[in-house]
């Protein structure tokens, strides 16, 4: 029975939604690159810990033009082209690094990916949102999320193992899984771009954020202070999240040694695995809560799950901290998704999914350059108590704008009313 009713929210979505699933399974099941890029740039080409900060700076850096460019496309040329064209390149890069060795241009070449990624995540996620409507949207996010952390909960294992012994395949089975992941989306899921936007609203019963809008990006976003105001706050968020992917396998490097990438894979799918866990969990038990009251209670998980890194000495004790900001992952990213989309015109689905997640995103591309310099002149665990207080800040503005939200509604429905009557 309670199977059945932590499952329940997921009945019923749509069929291409499913297949996203599926597909997003098996892309995460190769994602064997970016979450050790870090520790491949300091160990395998030798860099410090500043330098490897830069590179991936960069890297997340280079996601910024790719997204406006295919933010723009998915408006026009369709999300399902725009998504299978850049993302097959980004696999395509990874190919060469395979064969190169220690070589310098293999951190242009994964910068290059990371430029393809950023332009078919737009798609994607507007893919997500055309498919779906406020009634069930929430559930879909949450869905394709889980489908992430499902193959993610494998592909950290296997990288860990393939890192020190076959090294060129962590490239070549990260390409190959995303072409098969690509595969699915090719045969089984439709273009989700509207012909019509007016029509489309209209049959849909869109509320007033998601009806389309004439003129371009700026106009539109400037209607809607309040999903500016949150991209700024999650900004802070994103920074905190990054010391996920920097701070924290320097840490574990630190205290671990040689059985440093071993622990940090192990970590990883803890994460993954606890997302698989908890999600059916969280999204069931937080179903009628607002998004950004969500996402607010998220913070507080960052706050204490990185925050107490800095007291920690066994892999035990990380595997719990890991645990305790996973669910705030959880919390923040189902939800994020979910508020973007509810307050994204349809006209602008596209561009909105680049340019939001470039905001939010920002912390996250800076996090390591700004750590790095960080860490020249103090330790990495000075890193933890500054993630712990910016964390709390931004979950303390977070409440203020589900407040803003709250009062931005009622009055919307006031004014509905009175234009009923009259």
């Amino acid at each position: 029975m309670f199977i059945q009713e932590v499952v329940r929210p997921y009945r019923g979505l749509p069929r291409s939604v499913y297949f996203l699933f599926v597909s997003k399974i098996v892309n995460s099941i190769g994602n064997f690159v970016m979450p050790f890029l870090a520790i491949f740039l300091t160990d395998r080409l030798g860099m410090r810990e500043d330098q490897a900060g830069f590179f991936v700076m960069l890297a997340s850096t280079a996601f910024v033009p790719g997204s406006l460019i295919g933010g723009k496309l998915a408006d026009i040329c369709g999300r399902k082209r725009v998504l299978v064209l850049f993302h097959g390149l980004s696999a395509l890069c990874f190919i060469p690094c395979a064969f190169l060795g220690p070589s310098m241009l293999v951190t242009w070449l994964l910068v290059a990916s990371s430029l393809f990624i950023g332009a078919s995540n737009p798609a994607y996620t507007a893919m997500v949102t055309d498919l779906t409507d406020m009634g069930n949207r929430k559930q879909a996010f949450s869905l394709i999320y889980l489908g992430h952390n499902i193959g993610f909960a494998l592909g950290p294992v296997i990288a860990g193992f393939l890192y020190r012994r076959f090294m060129p395949m962590i490239f070549i089975g990260d390409a190959l899984t995303t072409f098969a992941a690509l595969a699915l989306v090719m045969l089984y899921i439709r273009e989700t771009m509207p012909e019509d936007y007016k029509t489309e609203a209209e049959n849909m019963q869109l509320n007033c954020n998601e009806k389309p809008e004439e003129g371009g990006l700026i106009p539109a976003l400037l209607k809607r202070p309040v999903l500016l105001a949150f991209s700024f706050v999650a900004m802070i968020y994103s920074f905190v999240y990054s010391q996920c992917g920097f701070g924290l396998p320097l840490q574990i490097n630190e205290i671990f040694a040689l059985d440093g990438p071993r622990n940090y894979g192990v970590l990883a799918s803890v994460n993954a695995v606890t997302v698989v866990l908890m999600t059916l969990i969280v999204t069931q038990r937080t179903s009628r809560l607002r998004p950004v009251f969500c996402i607010a209670l998220g913070g507080l998980f960052y706050a204490i799950g990185f925050g107490m890194i800095f007291y920690l000495n066994s892999m035990y004790m990380f595997i719990i901290s890991t645990i305790i900001w996973t669910i705030g992952e959880i919390l923040v990213v189902t939800n994020t998704g979910v508020f973007i989309a509810n307050n994204t015109p349809i006209s602008h689905r596209g561009r909105f999914n680049a340019v939001i997640p470039i905001i939010t995103g920002t912390g996250f591309a800076v996090g390591p350059l700004l750590t790095g310099k960080f860490l020249i002149s103090h330790s990495i665990r000075e890193i933890w108590p500054l993630c712990f207080y910016l964390a709390f800040g931004a979950t303390m503005l977070m409440i203020m704008l589900n407040m803003a939200e709250k009062w931005a509604g009622r009055k919307e429905e006031q004014t509905a009313f009175i234009t009923e009557r009259e």
